[in-house]
């Protein structure tokens, strides 16, 4: 791979190649976080050909079938209208189990139907094909149940039973809800979506007065897949665990000595067994408190939090076509200051908060009131000017892989601003291990999130992306030919409307 210049300085040339193709692109940058070398196509033409699309895995995880189901609370909705964005707060929830379904249907309930979309339902956070790969799990003491927003309910999971000190809400990504055909890109994705996911959970659990601890995947995370019944291991990854710290802890297991070390994983698809392997680099096991998901002193909106996620959109394009399409409308300069708070919160635990440390934060910014157009770089939560660079945006567009034809919507040039997070792979790894490489995406999930949140607040829609052609886009942007983008978030204000059905309990 090529290396850093004799001055310590970026490579003159990228370490992941022009043209690499977008499904492969992430794993030949961890390769190259880790110092190992891609093999050339020669030795992988196996891996190389397209394969077609089998069926996903089902929406909820095998073992939740024939579950006995739980209630959630209603009125969730009803409580979020009477809570004012962005201070305000739910009131009613008597008990901390109420509190907690109310988080949950908070964070993950359905919230709309909108009849010409392809992509059905429509929930307070973006999902790739409405896939929703990342499932919800409630654990306390031996008893373990997935949430159904379809059911508004818990539904018990046929796991092995393992314990649980107390109570906790759990994330894992199931990698073949998504087709073959994302190859290696399904670990990206998933990653993302488990950091927009944490975000939504934070969300929730604060508006309720809940609080809790996050624990990153460590070298035991495994044995949560069997104590949830998860099987097989290697269609999901490790997950994300939150502890609940609002009441008395269960009482502790007795003690039953060092558990049997797990057996190697064996994956027979070789593209997904490299997707494992990455996943399973994460050597992190520690508990740390969670710390705020929505920043202090956002501009004030007639706006209640029920309304903030019923507006959460990723885009629209009329008569069942995809991808999104906006108008051009200046804004205020309070929309960019939203977005900006929102994007200064970090990730929760001390590791997450590190690691997004190393997260470079750059804007392509047109029609805002008080500022120029161009590239913007986020220093302390202020935009200051990069460059001054009309039709940036414009020039983005030809950077994006889904262009604008009569079958689809790809529109970048209308958009208000394109927020870029990047970060420097090897840096990553040199300071935390292999496992930051994955850690890192799910610090820029936190912060789309957060982007959508302040978007939708703002009356604009957020479309998170991975999209962008990214050696053209790092020269746009000013980034170093060895930094790599996490992710991308396209803001804009919608050009089309439709009916909506609504959807929420």
């Amino acid at each position: 791979m090529t290396q850093a210049t004799e001055h310590g300085g970026p490579p003159a040339e990228p370490p992941v190649p022009a043209d690499v193709d977008i499904m492969s692109r992430d794993v030949r940058w961890f390769a190259h976080a880790t110092g190992a070398d891609w093999p050339p196509p020669a030795q992988r033409g196996h891996l190389a050909a397209p394969r077609p699309d089998t069926e996903v895995a089902p929406a909820l995880p095998e073992s939740a079938r024939g579950g006995a189901s739980v209630p959630l609370p209603p009125g969730t909705s009803e409580l979020l209208e009477n809570a004012a964005h962005p201070a305000g707060r739910p009131v009613g929830a008597p008990d901390a189990a109420t509190a907690l379904g109310h988080a949950l249907v908070t964070g993950f309930g359905i919230q709309r139907k909108e009849p010409e979309n392809p992509f059905n339902d429509h929930r307070g956070y973006p999902s790739v094909r409405a896939k929703f790969p990342v499932q919800v799990f409630v654990r306390d003491g031996e008893r373990a149940r997935v949430l159904d927003p379809y059911r508004h309910a818990l539904t018990a999971l046929a796991g092995d039973g393992a314990p649980a000190a107390g109570r906790e809400v759990l994330l894992a990504g199931r990698y073949t809800r998504l087709p073959d055909s994302y190859r290696w890109f399904r670990g990206t994705l998933v990653n993302l979506e488990l950091g927009i996911n944490l975000r939504q959970l934070c969300l929730g659990m604060e508006l309720f007065g809940l609080s809790g601890r996050l624990r990153l995947p460590g070298p035991d995370a495994r044995r949560d897949l069997d104590a949830l019944g998860l099987s097989p291991h290697e269609e999901w990854t490790l997950p994300l665990a939150v502890e609940l710290t609002d009441e008395d802890p269960a009482p502790a297991a007795a003690a039953q000595g060092a558990p049997d070390p797990l057996p190697p994983e064996r994956v027979a698809d070789p593209v997904l067994a490299e997707t494992v392997a990455l996943n399973r680099a994460q050597d992190f096991g520690r508990s740390e408190p969670l710390g705020p998901a929505v920043p202090e002193h956002l501009p004030q909106a007639p706006i209640s939090w029920a309304e903030v996620l019923w507006r959460r959109s990723a885009g629209r394009m009329p008569r069942g076509l995809y991808g999104m399409s906006g108008r051009r409308r200046t804004v205020g300069p309070q929309v960019l200051e939203a977005a900006a708070r929102w994007l200064t919160v970090p990730p929760p635990g001390d590791t997450l908060a590190a690691v997004w440390d190393e997260v470079r934060i750059t804007g392509v910014l047109q029609d805002v009131e008080g500022h120029v157009d161009g590239v913007y770089r986020l220093h302390d939560g202020r935009p200051s000017l990069l460059e001054a660079r009309p039709g940036a945006p414009e020039e983005l567009e030809g950077h994006y892989a889904y262009r604008v034809d009569p079958y689809n919507g790809g529109d970048i040039r209308h958009a208000t601003a394109v927020w870029f997070l990047s970060a420097h792979p090897r840096t990553l790894v040199e300071r935390f291990g292999p496992g930051a490489f994955t850690a890192a995406q799910y610090a820029a999930g936190w912060a789309a999130q957060g982007v959508g949140l302040a978007a939708a607040a703002s009356g604009l829609y957020a479309r998170p992306a991975r999209a962008f052609q990214e050696v053209p886009a790092q020269r746009l942007l000013g980034l170093d030919t060895d930094e790599m983008v996490l992710c991308a978030v396209i803001t804009g204000t919608p050009r089309f409307s439709g009916p909506m059905y609504d959807l929420r309990l």
